[in-house]
C-alpha cells in the first residue's frame, strides 16, 4: 500500500486552509466477501498514519442491502457532518467515482471529480474536474472560491 505522490502535500495544504478530512467508503467486497473487514480497517488504519485525517466514514453493505450510507447516499456525509459539526453547504466533496459525486450533490457539497479515466460512465455534474487531489487542493484553496466554515477566504494559515 502507498500513498500517490502529491496526497500527503494537498491534505496538509487543505488541513492548513482550515479544512476537516473526512474520508467516505464504500467496501461492497467485504459484503461480498471478497475482502475482511480486518482488511479494511488495517488500511484505513495505514492512512490515518500518513495522512492528516480527521475521520473514516465505511459502508460495508452492498447495493442490494439498501441501506442510507452506501454512496450515491449521502448518509455517510450526513453522520459525519452531524458528529463533527461540518457545514456541508461550504464543503467539498472530492471522489473519482459518479457515485461520490451524487453523494456529495445530495448531500449539499460543492463536487471535485478526480478523473483517472476508469472505463465506467463518469458524473453528470460536477464544479470541477482534475487529474489529481493536488490539482483539487489547488482550485479548493484558490482565493476566487467561496467562505468556507471558518470564515477564512483563502487557504493561507492564519
Amino acid at each position: 500500500m502507498e500513498v500517490l505522490p502529491g496526497v500527503a502535500e494537498a491534505c496538509a495544504r487543505l488541513r492548513e486552509g482550515g479544512f476537516a478530512l473526512v474520508v467516505v467508503t464504500n467496501q461492497p467486497d467485504v459484503a461480498r466477501g471478497r475482502v475482511s473487514r480486518n482488511t479494511v480497517e488495517a488500511i484505513n488504519d495505514f492512512l490515518r498514519r500518513q495522512l492528516p485525517i480527521d475521520d473514516i466514514r465505511v459502508c460495508y453493505h452492498d447495493d442490494a442491502d439498501g441501506c442510507a450510507c452506501r454512496k450515491p447516499k449521502p448518509g455517510m456525509l450526513l453522520a459525519a457532518a452531524r458528529d463533527l459539526g461540518i457545514d456541508l453547504g461550504r464543503s467539498f466533496l472530492v471522489g473519482d467515482r459518479w457515485r461520490d459525486i451524487e453523494a456529495g450533490r445530495r448531500a449539499g457539497c460543492r463536487t471535485v471529480f478526480i478523473d483517472y479515466g476508469y472505463d465506467e460512465p463518469r458524473p453528470a455534474d460536477f464544479d470541477f474536474a482534475t487529474d489529481s487531489l493536488v490539482g483539487a487542493a489547488e482550485w479548493i484553496c484558490a482565493p476566487s472560491k467561496p467562505q468556507r466554515f471558518d470564515g477564512r477566504s483563502d487557504c493561507s494559515p492564519g
